[in-house]
């Protein structure tokens, strides 16, 4: 079993980081989904990052089913089992995934899209999104270490990635100072083994 793409892209670290904290093996490869398209092309045509190439050959693509797909082989489940805190954690995993899309449309406008074809007012409108969604995530972060009781789950792994994704594209955009407990919260998730394997620059 192989996961595809870059672990700068929140999709993929995810994902990658999910499957460490399953306990499941799995190899790794770095490619791009613009330096590497012919490469990436080849294993699956859609190009899509997270791609994990299963055994049989067959492809998958989305983080999310990616990582259902791997709860199902590890037969545990990153979610609690709580009916309550497993709402909670769901409700907190789509405010990261929220803040991960929006950051991605962010870099994309603002660094990958040509400089005379930028749109202002839908990079204002994407940065003001972004801002709001944390400025939320930051009102649900409670005492306890992590976010849905006493250890990691899904929604601490996908807030902590897109908030290192976010401050890795966007320098300065959200000081410590605005977001106290979620830059806290990032120091402990960077910090777990699964998070340091799937470290980048």
């Amino acid at each position: 079993m192989k996961l595809v793409g870059m672990l700068d892209s929140p999709f993929v670290r995810r994902a990658f980081i999910s499957g460490r904290m399953l306990g499941l093996p799995f190899e790794h490869q770095s490619l791009s989904v613009f330096r590497d398209f012919a490469a990436f092309h080849a294993l699956n045509p859609l190009v899509k990052a997270p791609t994990l190439v299963l055994d049989d050959g067959e492809v998958m693509v989305d983080s999310s089913l990616i990582i259902s797909h791997l709860e199902d082989l590890a037969g545990k489940t990153l979610l609690p089992a709580d009916p309550t805190a497993r709402r909670r954690c769901l409700q907190l995993t789509g405010l990261g995934l929220a803040a991960a899309e929006k950051s991605v449309q962010r870099y994309y406008e603002s660094a990958v899209r040509p400089r005379e074809a930028r749109d202002a007012g839908w990079l204002g409108r994407v940065t003001g999104q972004l801002r709001d969604t944390y400025a939320l995530l930051e009102t649900r972060v409670g005492e306890a270490d992590w976010l849905c009781g006493s250890q990691p789950t899904q929604a601490d792994i996908t807030v902590a990635v897109a908030w290192r994704f976010t401050r890795h594209t966007a320098p300065g955009l959200l000081p410590d100072s605005d977001f106290p407990l979620l830059a806290a919260l990032s120091v402990r998730a960077e910090a777990l083994p699964a998070f340091v394997a799937a470290d980048f620059s």
